[in-house]
């Protein structure tokens, strides 16, 4: 689930993250079945694959399900093609094989190497494709029964990022945070939700009061896309459009 919301830049909550592996897992059980046909087989891994992406990101459209199972079984594929390549030319005995599942018998050691060299490639990959879009966008920020409607700027510029949770921060004007809050900028006085962290992108050297809000949508005022975004909300001294890298809009 990671992986593909690293690839989306799709908002993953820990909670379902949790969920839906613990869902997911369910579905290895079927190595200790018999062997199925590939037609069986086939509508068995489809059905498990969008009903775990669902659990996982929650339902934004057909689209939106689509393209997030596609990636997921894209990094599936990755995995197992990589498990199987090992296992055809070595016939390895921790490797055993079933009903398109596999489980493997290896350390805890190789187990970490590997991830970390899977998610190294991802991190490659996205730092080729992330290009800049033109256009005009509208960011909305829901949090709770208050919804921000902003205008957005695309600019590679800004490459802040959350410290604590590793999500980009959308960064708004001052006026923004009066609007969502309805109190000035008081860095003794946040409202609850709200901590500070360090800024020296966009908004210049200093400290910016940033929250984790309910749901961000960026809607594309040219073709009309929407997606919902995993990022954080940031308030800096700027007037204007709210500044966000244009990598949350790819895939």
């Amino acid at each position: 689930m990671s992986i593909t919301a690293a690839v989306t830049h799709s908002p993953l909550r820990t909670g379902r993250c949790i969920l839906s592996s613990i869902y997911g897992s369910l579905f290895s059980l079927t190595i200790l079945l018999p062997e199925l046909n590939n037609a069986v087989n086939l509508a068995v891994k489809s059905a498990a694959a969008a009903s775990i992406v669902a659990l996982a990101f929650g339902l934004h459209g057909k689209k939106r399900l689509l393209i997030n199972t596609i990636a997921f079984f894209a990094a599936n594929f990755v995995l197992a093609g990589t498990v199987y390549s090992v296992y055809s030319l070595l016939s390895p005995s921790f490797v055993h094989f079933n009903n398109g599942s596999f489980y493997i018998d290896f350390s805890l050691m190789i187990l970490i190497i590997t991830t970390a060299a899977l998610y190294a490639a991802i991190w490659l990959i996205r730092l080729w494709t992330d290009r800049a879009p033109e256009g005009n966008y509208t960011i909305y920020v829901r949090s709770g029964k208050k919804i921000l409607t902003v205008s957005g700027l695309a600019d590679t510029g800004n490459c802040l990022v959350d410290w604590f949770t590793g999500s980009p921060v959308i960064v708004c004007s001052a006026d923004s945070y009066i609007q969502l809050t309805g109190s000035h900028f008081d860095i003794s006085k946040l409202p609850k939700g709200f901590r500070i962290i360090p800024c020296s992108a966009v908004c210049g050297d200093g400290l910016i009061p940033v929250f984790r809000p309910d749901e961000v949508l960026i809607a594309s005022s040219s073709n009309g896309e929407r997606k919902t975004v995993d990022a954080v909300i940031g308030f800096g001294e700027h007037v204007g459009k709210a500044v966000f890298n244009p990598k949350l809009l790819k895939i």
